[in-house]
């Protein structure tokens, strides 16, 4: 049997379901809904009780929603507490992206972390996990954090704010897709969510599959990887209820059809995707916000993150730096931390203390804690520090639409070696004028004096007859060095998790325009942490040697 109580890792592949080994102490189907404890079911964290319940969308739809929820064992008869809800894809009991081999039905471990790191009851404070619309127990047509998915958010926090044992203070928590369950939360704007922390989410759902009209692998993958979840067989001892909604799927092949199809929508201005556009559907929205996002990551992405935080006009705590797609507490097999930060649960309880529990909690924690390309953490008020953004431009050229390097698939523009150290920060972006139809790739480069570089920023774009484009590049947060120069590549697409037609067309760009937000790293305060692993990893990946060429414009020299 597999261990209790485990964060495990899975394939996206979903597995076949495994019955029941002759002999296994099962819990009783029902019993769940009457109270279970770690004694009576392994499944359960210690020190908890579990049952299950289920609640109506606020859509007024029929469709019916699952909760897990887990209270403090030793909670009194009438006692209230502050409760954490997360809301996602990934609770079903048996497994949270394929078959985890369970014995006996039992509530999701994902956030065992979180349990066991930040003591959650013994500090007084419940966990609801949620399954939205389509998973787990829960019915009704998987929504790809539409309308549907986001009336499930809103009822599930109203739910738990409404409980005998709820003080009515919800906070939310989660990572990716329950990550962006907890944006959607902020944007509801609901008196009773009093705190969100959301690591590696998506800011806006159209660019977890395309980019400027360009589809992205993840676009194919993300789709199929959510039907085959939502269409998880659950296990045999679970209760009969609970069995039958997660059967919903499997009864209305429509559903899986729908969420095909309608992400294969290319056009950002859409419907679909205007409603699943999270960072502008943040606009005034201020419910405390802790946001974890690695610059580098190569799964939820850093696009329309700033739009989404200036957009939010709430409290904003974050650890942002050069990681992949990792949870604040995550370790290597080498037991370095990968975000390379101590401390993540002491933050984040902290945090919940604070807007939960009204506690002065005495911390000094920075508002923004950030590790550069360098590796060195500073702290920070508000991200980005420097909002000046400044034109520099680039040479005129063209390139072949071919979808492959090397030849005349790009050209290049070159700075003159900076004088000092640059930080490139915030979110570059790219106006050109074109002519010729096809695909574009932009990427930002880093170049030392001989050649040495790597590639720290990219994005791309259909070219369309308007003869138009404009890009913003992902967030960024990089260090030019002094002497070295901020090279850009203008050209085919030619490698990247993008699935491009190439046209053979031959592209003409004028005009372009690189606007750029640059600070000053010797003003940096210092912070606690070390260096992400996947620094190092990322560096290697991505480096490349160039042969430089004449410059052609001056990176601008941060201002203040």
């Amino acid at each position: 049997m597999k261990r209790t109580w485990t964060v495990t890792a899975f394939a996206l592949a979903v597995l076949m379901l495994v019955g029941v080994p002759a002999g296994s102490a099962a819990a009783k189907p029902g019993v769940a809904e009457r109270g279970v404890t770690h004694e009576q079911n392994d499944r359960v964290p210690e020190g908890a009780v579990w049952t299950e319940r289920y609640f109506p969308s606020s859509d007024g739809s029929e469709t019916e929603l699952h909760a897990d929820v887990l209270l403090p064992k030793d909670l009194p008869e009438g006692a209230k507490i502050p409760v954490i809800l997360s809301v996602g894809a990934y609770f079903g009991h048996s497994g949270q992206l394929g078959d985890e081999g369970w014995s006996h039905a039992g509530p999701s471990d994902r956030f065992a972390d979180l349990v066991e790191g930040g003591r959650l009851f013994e500090r007084g404070y419940g966990l609801v996990q949620v399954d939205l619309r389509g998973f787990g127990g829960s019915t009704g047509c998987l929504d790809f954090m539409g309308a549907g998915e986001q009336a499930d958010v809103r009822a599930a926090i109203d739910w738990v704010a409404e409980q005998s044992w709820s003080t009515g203070a919800v906070g939310m928590y989660g990572k990716s897709y329950d990550a962006i369950t907890g944006l959607v939360g902020n944007n509801l704007d609901q008196e009773s969510l009093r705190a969100v922390v959301a690591q590696e989410p998506a800011w806006d759902m159209y660019n977890l599959v395309r980019s400027n009209r360009v589809a992205k692998l993840s676009g194919v993958l993300a789709p199929n990887t959510y039907n085959q979840i939502a269409q998880l067989p659950q296990l045999p001892d679970d209760t009969k209820r609970y069995r039958k909604n997660a059967r919903y799927e499997q009864r209305h092949p429509e559903c899986v059809a729908y969420n095909t199809e309608n992400n294969l929508k290319a056009d950002p201005r859409s419907e679909y995707w205007r409603q699943r556009d999270l960072a502008e559907q943040a606009k005034g929205s201020d419910t405390p916000l802790f946001v974890t996002q690695g610059f580098v990551e190569p799964n939820t992405k850093p696009e329309a993150m700033q739009e989404y935080l200036a957009n939010h006009q709430g409290i904003q705590r974050g650890w942002l730096g050069p990681w992949e797609h990792v949870r604040g507490n995550d370790r290597n097999q080498d037991g370095k931390l990968k975000m390379g930060r101590a401390g993540w649960f002491d933050e984040v309880m902290a945090f919940y203390d604070e807007h939960l529990k009204g506690h002065d909690t005495k911390t000094d924690y920075p508002n923004f804690a950030i590790q550069d390309s360098n590796g060195d953490w500073r702290a920070e008020e508000t991200w980005p520090a420097a909002r000046d953004s400044r034109a520099v431009a680039l040479r005129d050229g063209s390139y072949a639409d071919t979808g492959e390097d090397g030849g005349q698939a790009s050209y290049f523009s070159w700075s003159h070696p900076v004088e000092q150290d640059i930080r490139i920060t915030g979110t570059p972006r790219i106006d050109m004028a074109t002519s010729g139809v096809g695909n574009v790739m932009v990427k930002l480069y880093d170049v030392a004096p001989e050649g040495s570089s790597t590639m720290f920023d990219e994005q791309v774009s259909l070219v369309d007859s308007s003869g138009d484009v404009g890009i913003e590049l992902k967030s960024t947060d990089w260090t030019i060095p002094k002497g070295h120069s901020l090279t850009v590549e203008i050209g085919t697409i030619y490698d990247g998790g993008w699935i491009d037609t190439p046209t053979g067309s031959q592209i003409t760009v004028r005009d372009a325009r690189l606007n750029l937000t640059t600070d000053d790293p010797a003003s940096d305060k210092p912070a606690d942490g070390e260096k992400s692993p996947y620094l190092d990893t990322y560096r290697q990946i991505y480096a490349k040697e160039l042969t430089h060429g004449d410059p052609s414009f001056t990176v601008p020299t941060p201002r203040g």
